[in-house]
């Protein structure tokens, strides 16, 4: 049967010397393997080229609620990313967030909100003119929250732990050490009350910048089954110095 739903392109695989696997998030039916037959060919009618980290797709899909390969009818992007792919610091962004959420969709179903956030993160990064060194920090908080681990502030007042484990600030130190401390629970503080625009004036030493991303990235690898180890980090660290 087919059916219309938006998606973001998210990794592809070579399948055979001309045709392609390709795994979107869609909005319909949220992580979908598609095989593209002859995607590679110059005059193919979807090309692989339409399947670049993170761009926004509107499909016609051939859906089986059996799992397994699906196959697209139709694909195009809505809309086209026109600073993404050409401003260097933007695709590095773009192919971090990329792999961050490859690894942690991967049995994720269906959810609206989810999608729309992911969607709308996209669009800002493409046209926004602000500074981008923290983006990908607010980026990942903000979406812990849909993924179901969103940290906790159980109190009025800033603590000084916070736990990674327990995903929450505490008072107390934990007996492990998954925990940030003092001054990074600070800014992770702020970054949880920020937005897109917000996080763009807040001021930050690159070595503070860099834990804090180790620390938030170690957060998913102990809340998402099998999320292992994010290789694009180290293009973030070469971009942000």
């Amino acid at each position: 049967m087919l059916h219309k739903t938006k998606g973001i392109a998210l990794k592809t695989t070579s399948y055979s010397e001309n045709s392609i696997i390709v795994h979107i998030y869609t909005e319909q039916f949220g992580m979908q393997s598609y095989i593209i037959n002859g995607a590679k060919k110059p005059k193919a009618k979807i090309h692989a080229n339409l399947f670049q980290p993170l761009h926004p797709l509107e499909m016609v899909v051939y859906h089986k609620d059996n799992g397994g390969l699906q196959h697209i009818k139709e694909a195009q992007h809505a809309p086209i990313l026109k600073q993404i792919p050409l401003d260097i610091i933007k695709s590095s962004l773009a192919l971090f967030l990329n792999e961050v959420l490859y690894k942690a969709l991967k049995s994720q179903s269906p959810d609206p909100f989810l999608f729309h956030y992911i969607q709308q993160s996209i669009h800002w990064l493409d046209q926004t003119e602000d500074n981008l060194a923290n983006f990908h920090l607010v980026f990942l908080i903000k979406i812990s929250r849909f993924l179901g681990f969103l940290p906790l502030q159980t109190s009025g007042k800033q603590l000084p732990y916070f736990d990674l484990m327990d995903g929450i600030f505490t008072t107390n130190l934990p007996a492990h050490t998954h925990v940030l401390q003092a001054p990074h629970t600070e800014i992770l503080y702020r970054l949880l009350q920020m937005t897109f625009e917000q996080s763009s004036s807040l001021k930050m030493e690159k070595e503070d910048r860099k834990f804090l991303l180790e620390k938030l990235l170690e957060f998913y690898k102990l809340h998402t089954e099998n999320f292992g180890t994010v290789h694009a980090l180290y293009i973030l660290e070469e971009i942000f110095q």
